[in-house]
């Protein structure tokens, strides 16, 4: 555990303690030069009161007139200052003598400084008296004439003024006791509350996390996207980000509002379920892992591995292809091995015209196949192809056609991918006949027939089958990444030809449909592009 003081609930206890002292500090100083000045002016204001009344009392002026021969003002002094509170009232003459004090000693004494109150205004400010410092105020006192005879010195003491002051201090301190539990209680919480967010972790161990998180992340070739409960993305590394083509900032927003609409954000948001779940994308062929994250019991979100599988795709469908191929050739060396030996013995036998003609046979079947398809086709690479794709068919006992109406001139498919998308097409179209248990025994197994054909703006491939067909209610899906009827071959995902060749029809602006009147059908239109200078 970290030292005292290091904690987060100790680093908010001191701050927290801090700012309340600090602020009740400057309030209370504030407050106290507030009160301070509010109790010295009503404390001028209530002297000024006293001396004014008492100086317009008649009697009063009467008696400082005749000298006060019979001392009434003495007493009258004391009952004015016993009954309003006041710390003196002096009644002073014109000429400065005393005839009222709290001190009786120096009443008949005359005061040092001038009678200031017989310009018949009335005077106040804060003196330092004979019996101390005090709110001092001096009214007039006036005859039946008016004319100022005197002055009446009334003043309330400084502390008179602290006693009022140090009352409303206790209540300024109990507040500030109040208030300094109620932060201490305060950052208590605010502390555990913090801790239960963070799952107990102080500060220190938070920044390390955060920096082993970031060299992770950024260390690694897989992508990784963190989505919270809320299904904000957190977490988002620079290989998510190219895998899955955000440019902009993700971090912050919902995945809807990042990732388009399709297979790959159904994955991402748990609409689809599952290990190894592919999509793929304009660019990639992903393998993605949605794992649920849970903390402390609480749902966390989850997070999403990415995994590039374009390439390792790549490799392992020209695998096949080679296989495939090879496998035929064997097939066709034994085969010509065969033939070979049946000339051999013919010629041994001396059936010159047996064995001229059983050649000829041979050569004429190779040859029609040939020209057949070079007749139809101009592009010398799809010729190839279908040529290519009928050889390894027929290894599988699956006949591979080419329509007798297709034509495609030379030139006609540049920039398109027919290739990709044929040659894919025919793939699927081979494995469904071979692969049917309804074919078992028959020979030929099945055909593939391959129409291709241009109109006025399209090219228009079309490959059908005599497989078992797709189920109308699955028409709708055979487009979609992962989706196959087919065995998973080992860890390798399966559904994705399709979508490759949806992905590329569309992205050339084409369409593609799947039927299955009697085994399965695809048609694919790709829009021809019309040549410079032609409208």
């Amino acid at each position: 555990m970290p030292p005292l003081g290091r904690t987060l609930a100790a680093r908010i206890l001191l701050a927290v303690l801090g700012i309340v002292v600090v602020t009740l500090a400057v309030g209370f100083a504030l407050f106290a030069r507030l009160t301070s000045q509010v109790a010295d002016t009503r404390a001028i204001e209530q002297a000024t009161g006293i001396a004014v009344t008492l100086g317009r009392v008649p009697q009063v002026a009467q008696e400082v007139q005749s000298g006060d021969p019979e001392h009434v003002l003495p007493a009258l002094g004391a009952r004015v200052r016993a009954s309003t509170g006041a710390s003196y009232v002096v009644i002073i003459d014109r000429t400065g003598r005393r005839y009222s004090h709290p001190n009786p000693a120096l009443i008949g004494q005359r005061i040092e400084e001038p009678v200031v109150a017989l310009d018949g205004q009335v005077h106040t400010g804060i003196d330092e008296g004979s019996l101390g410092r005090s709110a001092n105020a001096r009214a007039p006192i006036v005859d039946a004439s008016g004319r100022a005879v005197g002055e009446v010195s009334v003043g309330i003491l400084e502390s008179e003024v602290g006693v009022r002051l140090h009352a409303q201090v206790l209540d300024i301190a109990l507040y500030a006791t109040i208030a300094l539990a109620l932060g201490v209680a305060a950052s208590l919480l605010l502390a555990r509350a913090i801790k239960r967010v963070t799952f107990g972790l102080e500060p220190a161990e938070i920044v390390a996390l955060m920096q082993e998180r970031e060299a992770m992340l950024h260390g690694i070739r897989e992508g990784v996207l963190a989505v919270d409960a809320k299904g904000c993305i957190n977490v988002l590394n620079e290989e998510a980000r190219r895998l899955l083509g955000i440019t902009s900032a993700g971090l912050g927003h919902r995945v809807e509002h990042v990732v388009p609409e399709g297979r790959l954000r159904r994955i991402i948001t748990g609409a689809v379920e599952g290990p190894d779940l592919v999509a793929v994308t304009d660019e990639h062929l992903l393998v993605l892992n949605r794992m649920p994250v849970t903390v402390a019991g609480r749902n966390a979100g989850w997070v999403v591995t990415i995994r590039d599988r374009t390439e390792l795709e790549a490799l392992v469908r020209q695998l096949d292809s080679m296989e495939s191929l090879s496998t035929a050739l064997r097939a066709q060396e034994h085969e010509f091995s065969n033939r070979l030996h049946v000339l051999s013995v013919l010629l041994e036998l001396g059936e010159i015209e047996e064995a001229t003609r059983y050649s000829q046979e041979l050569q004429a079947g190779t040859v029609l196949a040939s020209e057949e398809i070079r007749a139809r086709i101009g592009s010398p690479v799809v010729a190839a192809l279908l040529l290519a794709k009928s050889t390894v068919a027929a290894e599988r006992d699956v006949v591979v056609r080419l329509d007798p109406s297709s034509r495609l001139e030379a030139g006609r498919d540049d920039d398109l991918p027919v290739v990709t998308v044929l040659g894919n097409l025919v793939d699927n179209a081979v494995d469904a006949v071979a692969d049917d248990p309804a074919s078992a025994g028959e020979h030929p197994r099945g055909e593939v027939v391959v129409r291709v054909g241009c109109t006025d703006d399209a090219l228009v491939l079309t490959v059908t089958d005599t497989g078992p067909g797709i189920a109308d209610e699955r028409l709708r899906d055979v487009f979609v990444d992962g989706f196959s009827t087919k065995q998973p071959r080992g860890t390798m995902p399966r559904g994705v030809g399709l979508a490759l060749v949806h992905r590329l029809v569309t992205r050339a602006g084409g369409t593609i449909e799947a039927s299955s009147p009697d085994g399965a059908r695809f048609e694919v239109r790709l829009p021809l592009r019309v040549p410079e200078g032609v409208s």
